[in-house]
């Protein structure tokens, strides 16, 4: 007798349904009354349960959108602007329930900014060159299928952002989703592939496993239909990712300093330092990490930060938070490791651990330490921000550029002076690079300029949009259509 595996047996189902679903046919119940095949997979919902059937839909996908209008590219990105952002409370919502991680009320502003300020087609703009010789046309052409892999801490925000980029450049992609957001991440692309449908757009333009794995994360990765990986998440996937031999464009972790020296504007450095520091819970990328201050405007930041919705612990209370932040404390100036089951979560529930309560206003805890502790050198993603008293702001760039820990992801300055502020921001070498105001004024929240949850430092694209996600295309024509 033949034997199948569970997953075999699903497959099989998931095919039969998928018949019986374009047939149109009703099956009959025990008790005589008819009833509709519901399934979550399926013909235009993106869900699969095996990456080649994922990847083959998403081939068939994209060559239908290369055979539509670049104008029916921006109705389909219009749509999913449009149907999403009725979604964005729901999904904000769910994302916080499946993960534990963050605020509902920041994971709605990242998913309105991912919707509002991903930039569509209008950013892939053709070039041409004319000379004695002719015309030479410079156009932006797409991968085809793009293997997508995305993080826990920003699940909806770089579905919804990847997938405006990557239709936009004429792909389609196929998610593997963090396996603990897996539910939110599949009812979002179930909700994007129903916006792209609606508007007469392809079935399956964007993709994903029902049961998303490690092992399958890896199988998109070595596909051979695949053109191109992107990769949002922490170090290790992003070292498998590079090693994979596809063009990779990864998006990897970061440690985020803030320098703040004496010509600061103190209450707006506070003020934006706690936005930053606190946002969904300090759980995004280029959220600031640590403080590093002039010593002699210390402590009027510290007693601003405190009036714009900071506790400031002592340290005897430090001392006690230590052994409950750390799961394994490594010793000065190393990365510690963090308590995962306090990553992301309030600072009063954090706080409690300790004996220590906080009103509800109170979104973020500062410790003064010296330079070399290790919550310093830590990327935490807790609501919890070393200070460090540097003698001058020199001093302070320098530790920053350490502490940074050559990430190359995201830096801060608050500072009037133009040769600190330059100096900082040559030496970091940071994808982005925030002045005067919060971190997140990087991702165009607070500040100008498009979003993008997918930072590619490791490789070097930094803030992604589609022109990261398609490649140049050279037509020629020699000795005629110069006019001039």
């Amino acid at each position: 007798m033949l034997q199948l595996t569970q997953k075999q047996v699903d497959d099989i189902a998931f095919r039969i349904a998928n018949i019986l679903k374009k047939t149109g046919y009703h099956p009959v119940s025990p008790e005589g009354k008819s009833e509709v095949i519901q399934t979550d997979v399926g013909m235009d919902s993106g869900l699969f349960y095996t990456i080649d059937d994922a990847v083959h839909s998403a081939q068939k996908a994209q060559k239908k959108l290369m055979s539509m209008t670049l104008a029916k590219r921006d109705e389909i990105i219009l749509n999913i602007r449009t149907r999403m952002m009725q979604h964005v409370e729901d999904i904000s919502k769910r994302a916080y329930e499946e993960t534990g991680l963050g605020r509902v009320e920041d994971k709605v502003e990242k998913n309105r900014l991912a919707l509002e300020k991903t930039p569509g087609t209008e950013i892939l703009v053709p070039r041409a060159n004319t000379g004695d010789r002719g015309l030479t046309l410079l156009e932006l052409a797409p991968y085809g299928v793009i293997g997508a892999i995305t993080p826990v801490t920003n699940p909806t925000s770089t579905i919804i952002c990847n997938t405006i980029g990557m239709i936009a450049a004429g792909n389609s992609v196929v998610f593997n989703v963090h396996p603990s957001a897996k539910q939110v991440s599949v009812y979002t692309v179930e909700l994007i592939n129903h916006a792209i449908v609606e508007v007469g757009g392809p079935e399956n333009l964007v993709n994903t496993l029902k049961e998303p794995t490690i092992e399958s994360a890896q199988e998109l990765m070595r596909h051979p239909e695949v053109s191109l990986l992107v990769v949002t998440g922490g170090a290790s996937v992003v070292d498998v990712a590079m090693k994979s031999g596809k063009r990779s464009i990864c998006a990897g972790p970061g440690n985020p300093p803030v320098v703040v020296d004496e010509s600061a504007n103190i209450d707006n450095a506070a003020r934006c330092i706690v936005e930053g520091a606190s946002m969904d819970n300090n759980i995004i990328c280029v959220d600031e990490k640590e403080v590093l201050v002039v010593d002699s405007i210390t402590d009027q930041l510290i007693s601003a930060l405190a009036q714009n919705n900071a506790i400031i612990l002592n340290q005897e209370q430090m001392q006690r938070l230590e052994k409950v932040i750390f799961a394994e404390d490594r010793g000065p100036r190393t990365h510690a490791v963090v308590e995962k089951t306090l990553i992301g979560k309030d600072i009063q529930v954090i706080l409690s651990k300790i004996g220590v309560e906080v009103e509800n206003h109170i979104r973020l805890a500062v410790v003064e330490v010296d330079q070399d502790h290790q919550l310093v050198w830590t990327e935490q993603m807790m609501p919890i921000i070393p200070l460090v008293r540097m003698p001058d702001a020199n001093s302070a760039i320098d530790l920053a550029k350490e502490v940074e820990l050559g990430y190359r992801h995201t830096a801060v300055m608050h500072s009037k002076n133009i040769d600190n502020l330059s100096r900082m921001a040559r030496l970091m070498d940071c994808s982005i690079f925030v002045k005067n105001g919060s971190a997140l004024a990087g991702l165009g929240y607070g500040g100008e300029g498009y979003c993008s949850f997918s930072i590619a430092s490791p490789t070097g694209e930094g803030i992604t949009n589609p022109k990261s996600f398609s490649r140049e295309r050279r037509c020629v024509l020699v000795d005629h259509f110069r006019i001039v």
